[in-house]
C-alpha cells in the first residue's frame, strides 16, 4: 500500500513537473473595433482580448505610422500557475482609447495601424510568442468645405429660419447647430450636387445665437462650421402662475393616469399630477422628436399656415409657468403652444396639407392631432373633443381634425397648438404671416419652395 501510493505521489510530481514545463496557455483572442471608418480629430478604438484558460499574461496597444510607434496602452496580468487548473486569472479585457489627431499629436494625414498585441500565459520551458492584430485605417484631418450661399439671416429666439450652403464631398452630415438641438440639413431641389439647405430654429430658451453655426462633418469626424445669423431678435420668456386645486388635479389624474399605461399610480394626488406634468410631458416630447426625424423629405405646403378662426388666445407661446399648490411652488414648466378658444366643440382646421402622423390619445394632449407638412415641420392640435382624422390620412388646409376639447391637461374647452421642427416647438405666429414666409423662405429658398405667397 505504501509503495502504491509512492507512486501515485511520484506519478502527481511528474505531472505537476510536466505542466509547469511546458503547458503555456492557448493563443489568446483579440478584436478590434473601430465606430469610425477613418481617424480625424477625435477617434476611439476598443480592443477586446481574452484567454479563458490560464488568462492574459499582457495586453499592449500601438498607433503605428510609418516608422513611428504611439503607445496607446500596456497592460499585465498574473496568469493562473501552468500546473494549476483554479485560481485568480484575467479572462477577457477590453479598452477603448483615443486614436485621433487630439489625443496622438503627432499623426499625420494618411494612413496608420492599430496593433494589438496579447500575450498568452507562459511555462517554465515554453513562451510561446504573443498573438499580434493589426487594423488599417486612414487618417482624414481636413474637414469637409463649407460656404454659406443664402444671405439676410434675421431670427427671433424661438423662431425659425432658413440657411441654404454648399458642402465639399466628403461630408457625411451637415445642418445647423443651436445649442443642444441639430436641424438636418437637405438635398437643396433644382441644385447642384452639393447644394444644401437647412431649416432651422433658434430654440426659445437660448438667448445667445454666437455658438448658432452651420456645420458639416465627415466619416472621420472632421468639422467645419460657420457662424451666419446677421440680426438676432431675443424674446424673454414671460413668467406666468398657475395655482392647482384639487378638483383640477382629480379630473386630470382621473383622465390620463389609466389612458397612459406607462404610468404608475403613486397613492398620492400630487406625485400623480406632477408625473404626468412632468415626466409624461417629456416623454411627449420625445416622441414627437421620434415622428419628426420620420418626416418626408418634401415641402407637403404650398400656402401660409392658416391659424383657427374667431378664437381669443388664451396662452402665449414660451410661457414658464410656476405650479402653485397651497402656497407653494411644485413645478415649473414651459407651455410650447397657443391656447386658442372659441366656441365649446369648435370645428379645428388643419394649418395647412400634409399627411396625419399621430391622431389618438396623447398624453398631457389628451385627444391629438399630429400633422406633418415636410422637412421635420409638424402642427399639433391637443385637447379635441373629437378625433376626425386617421394615421396616414392625407389632409388638406382647411381640413377638420377634429374638435376642440378639455381632454388631457386642460381646465376648459379650447385647442392647444403648437408648430416644431425637428420635434422643437417654435413661435406659430410666423408661420402664418405671409410676409415672413416671403422674406424669410422662399427668397432664399427660390423655386426649391413650392409656396406662391
Amino acid at each position: 500500500m505504501k509503495k502504491f501510493l509512492l507512486v501515485l505521489v511520484l506519478l502527481a510530481g511528474l505531472v505537476a513537473a510536466a505542466l509547469g514545463a511546458f503547458r503555456a496557455g492557448p493563443a489568446p483572442e483579440i478584436r478590434i473595433e473601430s465606430a469610425a471608418k477613418a481617424i480625424g480629430r477625435k477617434a476611439a478604438v476598443t480592443v477586446m482580448a481574452s484567454e479563458p484558460s490560464r488568462g492574459l499574461s499582457a495586453l499592449k496597444v500601438e498607433l503605428v505610422q510609418g516608422d513611428k510607434v504611439f503607445p496607446l496602452a500596456e497592460k499585465s496580468y498574473v496568469a493562473r500557475p501552468s500546473w494549476a487548473f483554479w485560481g485568480p486569472k484575467t479572462d477577457a479585457e477590453s479598452l477603448t482609447l483615443e486614436i485621433g489627431k487630439d489625443a496622438v499629436k503627432d499623426l499625420r494625414q494618411g494612413e496608420a495601424i492599430v496593433r494589438a498585441t496579447a500575450t498568452r500565459a507562459s511555462a517554465w520551458l515554453r513562451s510561446p510568442d504573443p498573438v499580434v492584430v493589426e487594423t488599417k485605417l486612414p487618417v482624414r484631418l481636413t474637414p469637409p468645405t463649407l460656404g454659406v450661399v443664402s444671405s439676410f439671416h434675421y431670427v427671433n429666439q424661438g423662431g425659425c429660419e432658413a440657411v441654404v450652403y454648399r458642402v465639399g464631398e466628403s461630408a457625411v452630415r451637415d445642418g445647423v447647430r443651436a445649442g443642444r438641438w441639430f436641424f438636418r440639413g437637405w438635398p437643396l431641389p433644382g441644385g447642384g450636387p452639393q447644394d444644401r439647405f437647412a431649416l432651422f430654429a433658434v430654440p426659445y430658451d437660448l438667448d445667445d445665437v454666437s455658438g448658432v453655426k452651420v456645420v458639416a462633418e465627415d466619416d472621420a469626424g472632421n468639422e467645419a462650421s460657420v457662424g451666419f445669423i446677421d440680426e438676432f431678435f431675443p424674446k424673454p420668456l414671460r413668467r406666468d402662475t398657475i395655482r392647482l386645486n384639487d378638483a383640477f388635479m382629480q379630473k386630470v389624474v382621473a383622465e390620463i393616469l389609466p389612458s397612459t399605461p406607462e404610468l404608475q399610480d403613486k397613492g398620492d394626488l400630487l406625485e400623480n399630477y406632477l408625473q404626468i406634468n412632468r415626466d409624461l410631458r417629456k416623454a411627449n416630447r420625445a416622441l414627437q422628436a421620434e415622428l419628426a426625424a420620420a418626416s418626408k423629405p418634401t415641402f407637403l405646403w404650398r400656402e401660409p399656415f392658416l391659424p383657427m378662426r374667431n378664437t381669443a388666445i388664451m396662452a402665449s407661446f414660451a410661457d414658464r409657468r410656476t405650479y402653485d399648490y397651497n402656497g407653494k411652488g411644485v413645478d415649473t414648466q414651459d407651455h410650447l403652444g397657443l391656447d386658442m378658444a372659441s366656441t365649446r366643440a369648435d370645428a379645428v382646421p388643419s394649418a395647412n396639407d400634409g399627411v396625419v402622423v399621430l391622431a389618438r390619445y396623447f398624453g398631457i394632449y389628451g385627444n391629438a392631432v399630429v400633422v406633418d407638412h415636410g422637412y421635420g415641420l409638424q402642427s399639433l392640435y391637443g385637447h379635441l373633443s373629437s378625433i376626425e382624422v386617421k394615421e396616414g390620412q392625407t389632409v388638406r388646409r382647411g381640413d377638420s381634425v377634429g374638435r376642440s376639447g378639455a381632454t388631457g391637461l386642460a381646465g376648459g374647452d379650447h385647442l392647444h397648438f403648437e408648430i416644431a421642427l425637428q420635434g422643437l416647438a417654435v413661435s406659430p405666429i410666423e408661420w402664418w404671416d405671409t410676409k415672413w414666409l416671403t422674406d424669410r423662405l422662399k427668397r432664399k429658398l427660390g423655386p426649391a419652395l413650392p409656396y406662391g405667397g
